[in-house]
């Protein structure tokens, strides 16, 4: 099963439009994935309601594609917090995670993928080495979320393409 998940919290979020163009891809390609936005959960409290998140798109998960903005050269404290909540050692183990940064600036949240790679090393995610940083996403992207972006479309076929042929 993927997941594809949206890393931050924030309503509205350009890192959402991302996330719901790389399921549209998916979809073309015959994999159904869930989307699970950080936006409106409470991730500070480990309750019924985050242990359905958990039951639902974390623990049946083979293959998570996480799509983070770069907050303060990093990837954002919600998704930090999404991890730090969860039953780390029966969740995250032994998967597979694609990392796709997206940023107004332009370095596509370089620094913050590689943070994040480490994190999922060390929970015992293997990480797709291409980490695919998106720059400048507010001009390559409409406020629908379509793409207008050739050669930006192209590398991130070719990222989930490996992604999902990644023994």
């Amino acid at each position: 099963m993927y997941t594809i998940i949206s890393g931050t919290n924030r309503v509205g979020s350009n890192t959402l439009k991302v996330a719901k163009l790389y399921q549209q891809l998916l979809q073309k390609k015959g994999i159904e994935a869930n989307l699970l936005s950080l936006a409106n959960i409470n991730l500070l409290v480990r309750d019924a309601a985050f242990e359905k998140i958990e039951n639902e798109f974390l623990i049946p998960t083979s293959k998570f594609l996480f799509i983070t903005p770069e907050y303060n050269g990093s990837f954002p404290g919600a998704l930090k917090m999404l991890i730090d909540t969860s039953k780390s050692n029966g969740i995250w183990a032994n998967k597979k995670a694609l990392l796709t940064g997206v940023s107004t600036g332009r370095a596509g949240n370089l620094r913050g993928m590689e943070h994040l790679a480490g994190v999922l090393n060390y929970l015992k995610i293997t990480v797709l080495p291409n980490l695919l940083p998106i720059s400048v996403i507010n001009s390559l992207m409409d406020e629908n979320g379509q793409l207008h972006d050739e050669n930006t479309f192209q590398v991130i076929n070719q990222q989930i393409d490996q992604f999902i042929n990644w023994a």
